[in-house]
């Protein structure tokens, strides 16, 4: 029986996909956690700890380096809020264009007032007259699961897309909307659009990609939205931006102090992935991945250590190794076990880095003295030895 932490609350539809063998534990001895927003950084996590899954798509909230040290796998559920993210985008790009923000606080402001109301709203209208996004220009800066959503929407609703990412995986790519215009120049795309929005993670190459200079050569007016990650938009930049009218707003869903209360800037309280749909969505991702790792050794999703499957254990034992990227590691792993007569049935690798990972099948039972010969193999992090019961 596994046993597992959450940090969060986690929604139900999550916790059903453990099956029989892993329950929910509230003690410190634990084999892996599922966590959503909880900040893991400041948590010693138990020595007996395996795998860590975010039921979500950021892991900044997770030690991720120390874990990859103790052989802990980090695993996130990108996509799975996805289409929250898209509809929050389309309802920010329409907040922007018809000024709803600014137009619903005057409304309210005459209800204190000795006013006809009717009257005077037909009266101050055009005060409030916005664009359609119709025939506009949007730039979707980062084109991974929720950038793919987005970017083929705006098209759909009319708008001329250009999508930027120097990364774009073959999957992703297969994804989008062959009219989607690919661009291969950030500035190039603030220079011709009305709009821009933002979904690309949180790296050392992506901090304040959008800053000082980008904003400086932008289209006169345009409409920047980060619902992604804070650090990604130098804010001195787009407030100084923003103050002098060469940004006509500022969407944001990570407010912090320095952004309140400042004229054209919208603040979100953090609602990108706040949906009952999504939250359900990513808990049913972790609860899967979860559950097939600490039962089958299978890796997916991970931010750490290389994706690896070897499908549902069908064989007497599987021999699951976390281990430096070297050379002779695997002919060190199979000589050891040929020594002990154990026959390899099945057997994959595959690495990431300076990271690897090996699962092998094997015919044999495996004891202890194998998993400890193992275990002392210059370079090897961790050994798990699953064992068939069915």
């Amino acid at each position: 029986m596994y046993k597992i932490k959450t940090f969060n609350k986690i929604a139900k539809e999550g916790l059903t996909q453990l099956g029989e063998n892993i329950r929910v534990d509230k003690g410190e001895d634990y084999d892996g956690v599922i966590l959503r927003s909880y900040n893991l950084h400041e948590e010693k996590l138990s020595d007996n700890c395996k795998v860590v899954v975010r039921a979500g798509a950021g892991v900044n909230n997770v030690p991720v380096d120390s874990c990859t040290e103790k052989g802990i796998v980090v695993m996130n559920t990108p996509g799975a809020n996805a289409n929250a993210v898209k509809e929050l985008v389309i309802a920010s790009l329409i907040m922007t264009a018809r000024n709803l923000d600014k137009a619903t606080d005057w409304v309210q402001t005459l209800k204190d007032k000795n006013v006809d109301v009717a009257k005077t709203v037909e009266k101050e209208k055009s005060n409030f007259k916005g664009n359609e996004l119709q025939g506009k220009r949007v730039g979707v800066i980062g084109l991974g699961a929720i950038g793919v959503l987005v970017a083929n929407a705006l098209y759909e609703l009319g708008m001329e897309v250009y999508g930027y990412d120097p990364y774009l995986s073959i999957e992703h790519a297969w994804s989008i909307n062959k009219n989607i215009n690919r661009s291969y120049d950030i500035e190039r795309i603030f220079q011709r659009c009305d709009f821009v929005t933002i979904h690309v993670p949180l790296l050392e190459s992506t901090k304040n990609l959008v800053n000082e200079q980008v904003l400086r050569n932008a289209k006169d007016g345009i409409k920047v939205l980060n619902l992604a990650r804070g650090g990604l938009v130098d804010e001195d930049a787009i407030l100084k931006a923003v103050e002098d009218g060469s940004v006509s707003y500022y969407v944001t869903d990570i407010p912090n102090e320095k952004v309140l209360g400042k004229e054209n800037v919208i603040c979100i309280p953090h609602l990108g992935a706040s949906t009952v749909e999504s939250e359900a969505n990513c808990a049913v991702m972790a609860g899967k991945e979860i559950r097939d790792f600490l039962e089958n050794g299978n890796i997916k999703n991970s931010v750490n250590f290389p994706e690896c499957d070897l499908g549902a254990m069908v064989s007497n034992a599987r021999i699951c190794i976390i281990h430096k990227n070297v050379p002779n590691m695997v002919g060190q792993i199979s000589s050891l076990l040929a020594s002990n007569d154990v026959n390899i049935a099945n057997m994959i690798n595959k690495s990431r880095g300076e990271n690897a990972y090996t699962m092998i099948d094997v015919d044999n039972d495996v004891n202890d003295y194998i998993e400890k010969t193992l275990k002392e193999v210059e370079g090897v992090t961790s050994v798990r030895i699953l064992k068939n019961d069915k």
